[in-house]
């Protein structure tokens, strides 16, 4: 089998951390992650603060095979993270032709409608790659192991569609659900000691409540789908 890379995304906002603006994006690369046999193993939620973006990517890059941050690279002043990615690379940011040309596509004047506000979207680490946004032009970028992608829900989908294939990935991660009729506490004991001989398996627990009624969710995650379906015939034993 091979082997897992890891991953980890940086959410990039002061309206995130003020609870204005809901973070998806992190539940939209993870399932994507997951299906391309990548496991996402951090995330982190930062503000607008140049030198705390620096050393967190910084910090990040040496910990994960792949690391994706979302939100900052647009026209405002707040939209720092350009600099700070090439702050912590130690680059020039310096506006890339290419993504002039590609954001001028988007606008019916061409690059006579580019005024210094969306300039600013043309701005790149020297020897970063663009990453292509279909929707509004005004593109990501790669450098190294990091991807630096819009925070606008659709447009950060579109990169990461983008994005993914290009990626190096293992065997992707299966999972079986099993519903039991009986309360979390109930059943601890018993699963504990099954999650015990199961120890390559990510086996979690989710309780719910339905008309008045308590019950669990057991949810396992295994490359194998042997092992998960020997597992599932244990876990409904739990009913």
């Amino acid at each position: 089998m091979k082997p897992q890379p890891t991953a980890a995304i940086l959410v990039i906002g002061d309206e995130i951390l003020s609870g204005r603006t809901l973070d998806s994006n992190s539940n939209y690369l993870a399932n994507e992650l997951t299906n391309n046999g990548i496991n996402l193993s951090e995330v982190r939620v930062i503000g607008d603060e140049a030198k705390k973006i620096s050393e967190t990517v910084n910090f990040l890059r040496g910990q994960y095979d792949y690391i994706f941050t979302s939100g900052g690279i647009g026209p405002t002043h707040d939209d720092i993270t350009a600099e700070a990615i090439a702050t912590a690379f130690n680059v020039p940011l310096e506006i890339n032709s290419a993504a002039v040309d590609l954001l001028a596509s988007h606008y019916p004047n061409g690059k006579a409608d580019i005024n210094s506000a969306r300039l600013r979207m043309c701005r790149i680490p020297e020897g970063a790659t663009l990453i292509q946004n279909p929707i509004s032009k005004a593109p990501g970028f790669s450098i190294e192991n990091v991807f630096v992608m819009a925070g606008v829900p659709s447009i950060f989908r579109a990169m990461t569609d983008s994005t993914i294939p290009q990626l190096v990935g293992g065997d992707p991660l299966l999972s079986i659900s099993v519903r039991i009729e009986k309360g979390e506490g109930d059943i601890a004991t018993k699963l504990s000691e099954i999650a015990k001989k199961h120890k390559e398996v990510s086996i979690g627990s989710y309780p719910f409540s339905q008309n008045g009624r308590y019950g669990t969710m057991i949810v396992a995650r295994h490359k194998d789908k042997d092992v998960l379906n020997k597992l599932e015939r244990k876990l409904q034993n739990l009913m």
